[in-house]
């Protein structure tokens, strides 16, 4: 049960990118040019493809993450099709790396990503977001991607600090953040903003290596 509570949660559907604090920031990471793929405990995290477009209509198209992130909702055929084209947009540029979450490296159960990882970077740090699908959460998903994700960004693109971003009133997501070695920065002062009429404020956690 505490791993279903936990990928309920705000943080466990989608940590936002917002500003936190201005820091000396890591160098900008050179993102690979052939596809992304990460293997360990269990999972498989790749890139996104084609072929996944009715998964992700399938995986975001839920009431859960139309509240507490910034996508689309209905999260329909259309809407998919705009987040992949963004999705390679962005890994184009360089700015972000979004990887499917899956067992068998074909059916995807969520998202997990990297965010503001060019030479402008809000946060003062790169940031990681998640997403599970309703149907594949209480199997601790997002801990396991959490944690391989920050290892790649540490080990293989160089980055010293990792942030997450989450409600403080969130304990099933602050929780993760804790499982996944993430501290609280209390010296960091929270974000607020308003999305789909809900204001919300977001506290920073970060890992450092």
């Amino acid at each position: 049960m505490e791993g279903a509570r936990q990928e309920l949660a705000q943080g466990e559907l989608y940590v936002r990118e917002r500003a936190a604090a201005e820091e000396d920031p890591d160098p900008v990471p050179a993102l690979p040019a052939a596809p992304v793929v990460i293997r360990g405990d269990g999972l498989v995290l790749r890139e996104w493809t084609e072929d996944d477009l009715p998964a992700m209509a399938e995986l975001f198209d839920e009431p859960g993450i139309a509240h507490r992130t910034p996508l689309a909702s209905p999260f329909d055929a259309q809407a998919a099709r705009a987040y992949l084209d963004r999705a390679r947009a962005t890994r184009a540029d360089g700015t972000r790396l979004q990887l499917a979450v899956t067992e068998d490296g074909a059916t995807p159960l969520g998202e997990v990503l990297l965010g503001s990882l060019g030479a402008e970077r809000p946060a003062g740090a790169v940031t990681l977001g998640y997403a599970i699908g309703a149907a594949h959460r209480g199997r601790r998903l997002a801990l396991r991607a959490t944690r391989l994700l920050t290892a790649y960004a540490h080990t293989t693109l160089g980055l010293h600090r990792i942030r997450l971003q989450i409600e403080p009133d969130n304990a099933a997501s602050t929780g993760v953040a804790r499982a996944a070695g993430y501290r609280l920065r209390t010296d960091v002062p929270p974000t607020t903003g308003t999305q789909k009429g809900r204001t919300y404020t977001l506290q920073v956690w970060e890992h450092t290596r």
